[in-house]
């Protein structure tokens, strides 16, 4: 038994004769019969006689008929309750950031997305990249901005952009030029997402590296927080290595602190994830595509501030 069935089955009680309902649903005559015989056939009784050239109800019919009412108001409630999600006037839009996702990426795109959508709860959640990977695969998160690499067992992965990584550190003389990867090795290390250890993206691109090069990093300090890792590195505690869209933001890094390029520059890759063929709510969708604007202005902004840069160096 299907919605159809019953919708043609009290379209032929409105209008009296198969041939009336069809021309009403703008349908041919014999596929509106063919599925009021579907019905009977299924239920195993008749719901109509012929008196005539009209259709009368048997007493099967009469029977069906409040059934069959009852049954497509609720389908209509069904459909009606998740209007105001689907039209952005209702629900939760629900997206999973890097932990070190800079705060102004994070306010920028939700400042734009409630102006927009008022009615609509936003719940941002920071975890590491690998975490955010694990709830959407388990369906707690609908979507989330990861940097790579992660496992991508069950999810579809979306690359949005690269971003470099710079070395940061309170001695003029250590950023004056382009660092060798070596150099990390000679100098006290200040590390983020201690949590992770050398799980986390950002930290693998630079073990990565090193082992390339023959040299074992080890950190000296490691904290949660990209915002403690800077504080201790502008206190002359250590160096450390974070992406280049949070040094180069102004007022983002502290003024004791200088940054400078890797010798072979390194990048880490940022990537929208969503479950593997799972839908994503009309909220989340919106979502996602305000962080992609803000991830190419962002993009714009740090190319330009690196030519600013490079034509300061050179004109000093």
């Amino acid at each position: 038994m299907t919605l159809q069935q019953l919708q043609y089955f009290l379209a032929a009680i409105e209008h009296g004769t198969f041939s009336a309902a069809a021309d009403a649903l703008y349908l041919a005559q014999p596929s509106l019969s063919e599925q009021v015989r579907r019905l009977e056939a299924e239920l195993g009784v008749a719901l109509f006689v012929r008196a005539g050239r009209r259709l009368v109800l048997t007493e099967a019919g009469r029977t069906l008929r409040p059934e069959a009412e009852r049954t497509l108001a609720a389908a209509a409630r069904a459909a009606e309750s998740v209007a105001d999600v689907r039209e952005l006037r209702a629900g939760t839009a629900t997206f999973g950031t890097f932990g070190d996702a800079p705060p102004w990426l994070i306010g920028n795109i939700a400042a734009a997305f409630r102006r927009r959508h008022p009615d609509v709860r936003l719940r941002v959640v920071g975890l590491n990249s690998s975490e955010v990977a694990d709830e959407v695969r388990e369906g707690r998160i609908e979507a989330g901005l990861v940097v790579l690499p992660i496992d991508d067992a069950g999810l579809d992965v979306r690359p949005a952009m690269e971003d470099e990584l710079v070395y940061v550190s309170a001695d003029p003389a250590r950023v004056a030029r382009p660092v060798a990867i070596e150099q990390l090795a000679e100098v006290p290390l200040i590390l983020y997402d201690a949590r992770w250890g050398w799980e986390d993206p950002t930290r693998r691109a630079l073990f990565q590296r090193a082992q390339r090069a023959g040299v074992r990093l080890e950190a000296a300090i490691e904290v949660e927080e990209v915002s403690n890792a800077l504080d201790l590195a502008a206190r002359g505690l250590g160096d450390t290595v974070i992406s280049a869209s949070i040094s180069l933001r102004r007022g983002a890094l502290p003024s004791a602190l200088g940054y400078a390029s890797f010798d072979e520059p390194l990048n880490e890759t940022f990537a929208f994830i969503a479950r593997r063929d799972a839908p994503v709510s009309p909220a989340t969708r919106e979502l996602i595509a305000l962080a992609e604007r803000q991830l190419a202005d962002m993009q714009e902004r740090r190319e330009a501030a690196r030519v600013e840069n490079a034509r300061r160096r050179s004109t000093s």
